[in-house]
């Protein structure tokens, strides 16, 4: 056992520690920037945001000592069984947590409140990893890709059912995994393809083609998957014959019927695409049995859900996403222009990193966020807290520790021995790349809002333990895949 624990030691990947807990450092102080407090004592008080902030952190250190003491075979053997816990408390934390802000997401245990949530995610990447380490394991096998999908969309829906959209949405980041093991740059296109969609269709949904009933928006997305079908048709089955005739079909048809619309009697176009494209679908329905050209399935199959998406874009929009999410994505689609409401907090977030300059204002010196003019500065936003006391250089700074964090572990998950360790490596990798992204995205007005921390550096005890807990693991992965027992 001692010579174990010693292998251990020496085989852990010190840098990335170093690594994280540089980010951490900078964190804290940027916390205390944040505060409307002066530096002093009073700030290591649990009753001060850095003060609890401290603690989380000593804590975190505590808690990455009894991770990395577990043995990688324990993760591996239990993977199936803790995924299955956390979705039990994910459930069971929609009946008992409390509201919080429009969700119900925050477990209280005593004085602590905690957000299961964020320590799904290294249950949900051990559960991918285990089932990816499958003998017969394939990411051209739409059996697996189904089950691997399940496994990362379970809890993002127990989390949407919670209203933590932008929680659910860090999920995405899995998907990206299956990529390197092999999974089709196709399942990318759909996705590029479905946000498409989604902006087009809201953000054209109230705009006329000219003096005929329907809208710009519902018109071009049904023409785009109208056009796409035999695109892929050609791409999957390469039959130029049959993708030239579903070509002229689709234009033909739609430039008939805006001829008649606009000459002859108004009516809704959108209706007659919609035809077009079942019509065309029921088609290679039969060409997929008759000529038994099974990938046209594929075809018809994407083109009935992209019309079956469109339609329940407003749903989405309306009945799922939250009232300050549709508010910060109407902005950003340019649908409103509210800096006093949805676009008030990414106003003043590049306010305060604008004033900071080159060289910054100093520690403790940004008016913008030791005034509160930023809401959850020391969360969401605090990385504009860097760009007001530190300015470019300080900002470059952080983010040039981020880049080497993941251009480290891109490396440590490189070099893993087993299916395992790689697959759990690149979750933890994507997650903490979304995470950067999206987070210093919005901050900077170039992603939606949607309330998720810097890995690291933002303050919470829940964020701060989660993040632990999924790169500590790793790191006891990476551990062993030298050692000898």
């Amino acid at each position: 056992m001692g010579s174990r624990n010693v292998d251990i030691i020496r085989n852990i990947d010190w840098i990335t520690i170093l690594l994280v807990l540089a980010i951490t450092v900078c964190g804290w102080f940027s916390i205390v920037g944040s505060s409307s407090e002066s530096f002093s004592t009073e700030l290591l008080s649990f009753s001060t945001r850095p003060g609890k902030q401290l603690v989380w952190m000593l804590c975190a250190v505590v808690l990455a000592v009894i991770v990395t003491s577990v043995t990688q075979l324990f993760y591996n053997s239990y993977s199936y069984i803790i995924y299955g816990a956390m979705m039990l408390l994910l459930v069971a934390t929609l009946f008992l947590a409390h509201e919080h802000k429009g969700s119900r997401s925050w477990l209280d245990i005593g004085p602590v409140s905690l957000q299961p949530a964020e320590f799904a995610k290294f249950a949900t990447a051990l559960a991918l990893a285990k089932f990816a380490d499958k003998y017969n394991f394939n990411t051209h096998d739409l059996g697996d890709i189904v089950k691997a999908g399940g496994l990362i969309l379970l809890p993002m829906a127990i989390i949407i059912l919670q209203n933590e959209t932008g929680s659910a949405l860090v999920y995405f980041a899995f998907v990206f995994v299956l990529f390197r093991e092999g999974l089709t740059g196709f399942v990318l296109y759909l996705g590029v393809m479905a946000v498409i969609i989604f902006i087009v269709a809201l953000k054209y949904a109230g705009v006329p083609v000219g003096s005929m009933p329907f809208s710009v928006g519902k018109f071009a997305v049904l023409l785009m998957i109208g056009l796409l079908i035999p695109a892929m048709s050609w791409f999957l089955q390469r039959d130029r014959r049959t993708s030239l005739i579903l070509l002229l079909v689709v234009v033909a048809g739609t430039t008939a019927g805006l001829l008649f619309s606009g000459l002859v009697i108004p009516f809704d176009v959108t209706r007659l695409q919609m035809v077009l494209t079942v019509g065309i679908s029921l088609f290679l329905v039969f060409l997929s049995f008759r000529a038994i050209a099974r990938k046209y399935l594929i075809v018809a199959g994407i083109s009935l859900l992209g019309v079956a998406y469109l339609y329940s874009v407003d749903y989405m929009f309306n009945d799922i996403l939250q009232d300050h999410q549709r508010s910060r994505i109407n902005v950003i689609l340019g649908l409103e222009d509210d800096p006093k409401a949805a676009g008030y907090n990414v106003n003043q977030s590049m306010i305060a990193i604008g004033s900071g300059g080159f060289a910054g204002k100093g520690f403790m010196q940004g008016t913008q966020t030791r005034l509160k003019y930023v809401p959850e500065q020391d969360t969401d936003f605090i990385f504009c807290t860097v760009g007001e006391e530190q300015g470019f250089l300080g900002s470059s700074f952080v983010l040039l520790l981020y880049l080497a964090l993941i251009l480290r572990l891109l490396f440590l998950a490189e070099r893993q021995p087993s299916v395992f360790g790689r697959v759990y490596g690149y979750s933890v990798l994507c997650i903490l790349l979304f995470h950067v992204f999206v987070n210093v995205g919005m901050v900077l007005g170039i992603t939606p809002v949607i309330g998720i921390p810097l890995p690291f550096f933002s303050y919470g005890g829940s964020s701060l333990w989660g993040f632990t807990i999924l790169l500590s693991i790793f790191l006891r992965i990476d551990a062993e895949r030298l050692a000898s027992y």
